[in-house]
């Protein structure tokens, strides 16, 4: 599907441009639509630049459009976006966002990403999967290696779609917080206290479908000769990884790769970094080989914490649309089960509760016309073929996954707030002072911003909000970091995370927690940058003691300076 609106956005871009000079006023609305004169903002007050940034302070902040997107015509095609992107799916096969399952991970966007913010911390106990904002996904990996398990997804699946089971309940995960104490005992010089804690996952093997299926691990096992074993916490360790806020990540897509190379390139010359770079994305240039690969035609891996993802119509948003619900459509006919791609679909095939239940399953789905393979009398092999299916029906349309696209690509960013505020100014220049800006880079410029597709779904510009040559200002340098937190995630590297918006994110939720750092460890920004100095191998170490050490008003400013961006 093409969106026809080129031309229209040329000349209402041109338009934007030419009338800059009319600025939001304090209360957040456009001086010019009011008749106010209003004084003229600091460049950093246009977080996402003059295309890119909304002035909305409000509840609903996180989920307006982006100017680019209502200037090239695509506000009602963003709205049903935010709408497929806001509802739940069902479990049935016809509907509206039916199609969910066989085994998925949440219903909806919101789920995770509750008022398209971060997700929400995880509390003491039970994992609580099915609550609102509950956006703290579960990492499963074997420690020699840091790879996946095999006999789970990437990000496991929690639930079934009866008669299906879900790999993992999620009634058996346990998260309990423990406390650390750093080198200074929690207590600043001026004798303010601070708490630090971190997430113990322990999941019991009978909380695994394939163990109590008693299979063997294809990947290790492929003649079945050994059964599936788990050995509790010593061969597989599990931790969480939280969602970050889904505004602005089509600005984040507009830097150039030749920029984003030039910040390793510098960052690998400066040698500031303890722990160097990570030598999957970059050894004197960057890799293109291994699981971290950067494909030279798409460019530099640019989001997920891993940098597993780029560019964005086929990155985090692409990607989960699809493979959090299972959800299938036209240029995704098949589903997402686990890391080997046959372990699920073998205990599944020999589930005799599911033998039972699925012929009338299978006859809601399709038909022996269209799929005998899976109406041959032969049950086994029949849930196997349907599991392992790459011509499976299309549950999501093409127009509706142009519509999510457009509403992810069209999310604005809110625009700082009290950028007059003296205590936020001294925040700002401390912050810099101390060197936080270095992995926190505060602002790139966009490049022309030519859509790329690696699956070649998405062909043209005009088919997406774009943000051509805008000032940005996320405070990430795109680059992974070492922090060696206790229980830290997995392989150790970090994407620096954009702190635009995040103080927000109270006002956006209603969580009284800042929930911050990857799983939520961290509940204000205080916490969240003494995580940073924890390890005295962590890259920051050497700027954290500096916060360390500030008078109490420079501590607090920054504070504030992070709570306005």
């Amino acid at each position: 599907m093409k969106l026809n609106h080129l031309f229209l956005f040329s000349a209402v871009v041109a338009m934007s441009l030419a009338s800059c000079k009319e600025k939001p006023n304090n209360n957040g609305t456009e001086g010019g639509n009011t008749g106010e004169v209003t004084k003229e903002k600091p460049e950093w007050y246009y977080t996402g630049g003059q295309l890119g940034t909304t002035y909305s302070t409000q509840s609903t902040c996180f989920r307006q459009p982006s100017p680019a997107t209502s200037q090239a015509g695509m506000d009602a095609d963003f709205s049903n976006g935010d709408m497929i992107a806001e509802k739940p799916y069902i479990t049935a096969h016809s509907g509206r966002q039916h199609g969910l399952g066989p085994i998925y991970v949440r219903e909806s966007c919101e789920h995770c990403h509750p008022a398209y913010s971060h997700g929400e911390s995880v509390p003491e106990g039970r994992y609580n999967a099915k609550d609102m904002g509950n956006g703290t996904l579960l990492v499963v990996y074997d420690p020699k290696d840091n790879g996946y398990v095999p006999w789970l997804a990437g990000m496991p699946q929690l639930f079934g779609a009866y008669p299906f089971k879900a790999p993992l309940d999620p009634d058996k995960i346990n998260v309990t917080w423990h406390v650390a104490t750093d080198e200074h005992g929690n207590t600043f010089p001026d004798g303010t206290k601070y708490e630090l804690r971190y997430p113990e996952v322990t999941i019991p093997k009978d909380a695994f479908y394939v163990y109590n299926q008693g299979f063997a691990t294809a990947a290790n096992d492929p003649d079945g000769k050994r059964k599936f074993e788990l050995l509790n916490n010593e061969g597989y360790v599990v931790v969480l990884e939280n969602t970050i806020g889904v505004y602005g990540t089509g600005l984040l897509d507009a830097i150039t790769d030749e920029d984003i190379i030039a910040q390793y390139e510098k960052e690998a010359n400066d040698g500031y970094m303890k722990n160097g770079l990570n030598p999957a994305f970059w050894n004197g240039g960057f890799q293109t080989s291994g699981y971290y690969k950067n494909d030279p035609q798409w460019g530099p891996k640019r989001f997920t914490y891993a940098l597993t993802r780029g560019p964005i119509l086929d990155a985090a948003g692409a990607n989960a649309i699809w493979n959090i619900t299972n959800v299938t459509r036209s240029d995704r006919r098949y589903h997402y089960l686990d890391m080997n791609g046959n372990i699920y679909a073998e205990c599944a095939s020999k589930d005799k509760e599911l033998q039972a239940a699925f012929p009338e399953y299978i006859a809601q789905v399709s038909n022996k016309d269209e799929h005998p393979e899976w109406f041959t009398d032969d049950v086994e092999a029949n849930i196997y073929n349907y599991l392992k299916s790459t011509s499976l029906p299309a549950e999501m349309s093409d127009a509706e996954f142009t519509q999510v696209m457009i509403w992810h690509r069209g999310l604005a960013v809110p625009a700082a707030r009290d950028v007059e505020d003296k205590q936020v100014l001294r925040g700002r220049e401390v912050f810099s002072e101390l060197g936080c800006d270095y992995c926190h880079r505060p602002t790139w410029t966009t490049g022309a911003d030519e859509l790329r597709d690696p699956n070649g779904f998405f062909t043209s510009n005009e088919q997406m909000p774009r943000y051509p040559y805008q000032k940005i200002w996320p405070y990430t340098d795109m680059v992974q970091h070492k922090l060696c937190m206790e229980n830290d995630i997995r392989t150790g590297w970090c994407r620096t995370t954009p702190l635009w918006g995040r103080g927000l994110h109270r006002k956006a939720t209603g969580d009284m927690s800042d929930a911050r750092l990857h799983d939520t460890r961290a509940r204000d920004v205080i916490e969240a940058v003494m995580w940073h100095g924890y390890s005295k191998q962590s890259d920051a170490y050497e700027v954290t003691q500096k916060f360390y050490n500030l008078p109490t008003e420079d501590r607090d400013a920054i504070v504030a300076f992070l709570n306005a961006i």
